[in-house]
């Protein structure tokens, strides 16, 4: 990275989304162009088109694309349910280290979240916790892979498959994220089969995976969007019947559906950025090296660190005792940093019926997590500059 003076004030925002959008601007422009001249702006070719790009490139046989990353979490949820998977009051395990999305859509379908802590290091989620949570009313386990990390194991497989239970991701935060370890037993990339982006991704490792294109997204679109991908037909006809008002066909409603559609001009949008999806996690990746190699500060501990590809960095988080005045400090300097997330869900007022639980882990981290500005537009001066502002933060002298 190009070297910085600490000494030179810069504004850095967490996410600059205009550069971002600039960086593939111009063909944006003209696909969005083009959806408008045709005048077809609701389920046409170009929702079918991305959703048979996004589906190849994920490693499924369908996509239905929805009008949010909630929905479609709450979609594929409820869809269990009309296929007799999951009723009313089952549980599902979820890691308590989530964005309150992944919890909504549970206690939406009338199911009971069970809430799993995490790994203080890897993030991942606590196994004996997971086998200890099992009752008769565990039906699924919705995996998340928060701030872009893989998540995914060979003891999740087995786990779900020991117990009969559907596994569900939340691939919210990690669109283009590998998974290694089925490319060679010793989970070590090899330079000649196994370049990242020829591994398995997650989207296609459980039963089915839930997708956001919310605009900050490593996929995001101009506007809200989401989708789900699956090998299963049945479950994918029935969340594409159910996001259209239920109907089976046109003006016949086999289920009590909602509207939940990607639009066509999101979905050009997402086609032109899912071309440069690879490249852009690739930036991802080199700002994040810079990172991990040259932060160095006592106070401030990072995740342990993933192996190539199987991190796409849409967050990256620091921990330290000291966040709130990290931040203050970050921003008198000029640097947006952000808190994901400061209140855990089952901390939250609308789930005080979870009030009484204590998950440590899940917790300290809510106290302690401070996001750093990455997304591919940020230069490496910026880089720099926030590496060195960031090492010469006293937590004595900035309290």
């Amino acid at each position: 990275m190009v070297e910085a003076s600490v000494t030179i004030r810069m504004n850095i925002p967490y996410l600059d989304l205009k550069a971002v959008t600039a960086l593939h601007g111009e063909e944006i422009q003209k696909a969005v162009a083009e959806v408008v001249g045709g005048g077809w702006y609701l389920q046409g070719a170009a929702v079918q088109q991305f959703e048979q790009h996004y589906a190849a490139y994920i490693g499924t046989r369908h996509c239905v694309g929805v009008a949010n990353g909630l929905d479609a979490l709450t979609l594929t949820l409820r869809a269990y349910k009309e296929m007799g998977r999951i009723g009313d009051g089952d549980e599902v395990l979820v890691p308590a280290n989530t964005f309150i999305a992944t919890v909504l859509a549970i206690t939406e379908n009338g199911l009971t979240p069970v809430f799993i802590d995490v790994d203080a290091d890897t993030l991942d989620l606590n196994l004996d916790q997971l086998q200890q949570s099992l009752t008769s009313k565990t039906k699924a386990l919705m995996l998340v892979h928060l701030y872009g990390r893989c998540t995914y194991n060979e003891s999740i497989r087995a786990f779900c498959q020991a117990n009969g239970l559907l596994l569900i991701e939340d691939n919210a935060q990690a669109h283009g994220c590998a998974y290694l370890s089925s490319c060679t037993p010793h989970g070590q990339l090899s330079s000649v089969n196994c370049h990242p982006s020829t591994l398995p991704k997650t989207g296609s490792l459980g039963d089915v995976a839930c997708h956001s294109f919310y605009p900050g997204k490593n996929l995001g679109a101009l506007g809200d969007g989401g989708a789900v991908t699956t090998d299963d037909e049945e479950l994918a006809q029935i969340i594409r019947s159910i996001a259209n008002y239920g109907f089976e066909k046109k003006y016949v409603a086999a289920y009590k559906g909602r509207n939940s559609r990607l639009d066509e001009v999101q979905a050009a949008v997402l086609d032109v950025k899912l071309r440069y999806l690879d490249e852009d996690n690739d930036r991802r990746q080199a700002i994040a090296h810079a990172y991990y190699t040259h932060i160095q500060h006592e106070t401030i501990h990072m995740p342990r660190l993933m192996k190539a590809g199987t991190n796409v960095y849409h967050i990256f988080p620091v921990f330290t005792p000291h966040r709130d005045a990290l931040q203050r400090y970050l921003q008198e300097k000029g640097i947006h940093a952000l808190i994901h997330y400061p209140v855990p869900p089952h901390r939250q007022t609308c789930y005080r019926e979870y009030h009484h639980l204590t998950l440590p882990v899940t917790e300290r981290l809510a106290h302690e997590e401070l996001s750093l500005p990455l997304h591919p537009a940020l230069t490496d001066v910026e880089v720099s500059y926030i590496i060195e502002t960031l090492n010469s933060f006293s937590p004595t002298v900035n309290n």
